[in-house]
């Protein structure tokens, strides 16, 4: 479930938060989510990433590829 914003809760679902600037982070994640060709690098990727066996179940492909794209935009 979605956190409820404080003009959420003001507005009671009466449409404020259509109103709502969106944030740096908002802008550059719809940005990243354009440029990057998400299914073919996991199409790529997947054959060589770890899959659950015995003991810790890795992390989700797709969600590591874009944790490290994000690290690699920021650093």
């Amino acid at each position: 479930m979605k956190q409820r914003t404080l003009a959420m809760s003001a507005d009671q679902g009466n449409g404020f938060e259509q109103y709502r600037r969106p944030t740096r982070r908002d802008v550059f994640l719809a940005r990243m989510e354009t440029l990057v060709p998400w299914m073919a690098l996991c199409a790529v990727i997947a054959p060589h990433y770890p899959r659950a066996g015995k003991g810790r179940h890795p992390v989700g492909l797709e969600r590591m590829l874009r944790m490290y794209v994000v690290q690699q935009s920021f650093n």
